[in-house]
């Protein structure tokens, strides 16, 4: 197979270099030879997919205890008010006090874990080399995210790299939730997309099925190798 080396130059953040991008620095990351085919749609995932996403790794680097650690990830992460922060039926404020009532944490404390998780979601390298590949080769691009408003409003000021997308939907601007099948019709609907010819990318093998259920190609994204393959299968 024919490989061919990409340079992306990385936008500098609005506010300064982040950590892991350099200030405009331009990387060498090796790619296989670029897809052709213009009308097929991607849409992609952010958290897992486009950005680092690891709460785990968030809690352990703030919580010492093995038992405030599990307290944490059980009442806040895997808790049904973080889904409804994603929704946007929950406001951030609300969801730090029932986090307090919840674990007995002290409010500035959680305020600070949500600053947290929002400093954590770091650019992927690789994911973005293929994307801005595949934005290169006239590929349209889109962005599908379960994500609270105010967190996207904080990644659109600190990386300037939307521009790559024909179009975004964020769960919590529009109160829908992936893999609920409604989320997946309002973006097919809004952007005009044939459901045959769009992939759906995640990390979460639940909302990859809902889209193949609706009649879209699916990618259960692991990682930006696995992925590039899997398009290339689908564009042939």
């Amino acid at each position: 197979m024919h490989v061919r080396a990409v340079f992306v130059k990385w936008p500098a953040a609005r506010r300064g270099a982040e950590r892991g991008l350099g200030n405009s620095e331009t990387h060498g990351i090796i790619l296989e030879q670029p897809m052709t085919s213009k009308d097929l749609n991607v849409i992609f995932d952010l958290g897992g997919v486009l950005l680092e996403w690891n709460p785990a790794r968030i809690v352990a680097e703030r919580y010492a205890e093995h038992a405030h650690r599990e307290l944490i990830e059980e009442k806040v992460f895997r808790h049904q008010d973080w889904l409804e922060l994603d929704r946007g039926t929950l406001d951030e404020e609300t969801a730090i006090e029932r986090f307090h009532q919840r674990t007995g944490f002290a409010r500035d404390d959680l305020s600070g874990l949500m600053d947290a998780m929002r400093e954590s979601l770091l650019l992927k390298r690789d994911t973005w080399a293929l994307l801005h590949e595949l934005h290169g080769n006239g590929m349209p691009l889109y962005c599908l995210s379960n994500m609270a408003a105010s967190t996207f409003r904080y990644l659109q000021a600190r990386y300037d790299v939307w521009s790559v997308f024909s179009g975004i939907v964020i769960s919590g601007e529009i109160r829908m939730i992936k893999p609920d099948p409604d989320i997946f019709e309002h973006l097919l609907a809004k952007y005009g997309l044939d459901r045959s010819r769009t992939v759906f990318i995640d990390d979460l093998a639940a909302n990859v099925d809902a889209a193949q259920q609706l009649g879209l190609h699916g990618i259960h994204f692991r990682n930006a190798e696995d992925c590039r393959a899997q398009l290339n299968a689908i564009s042939r």
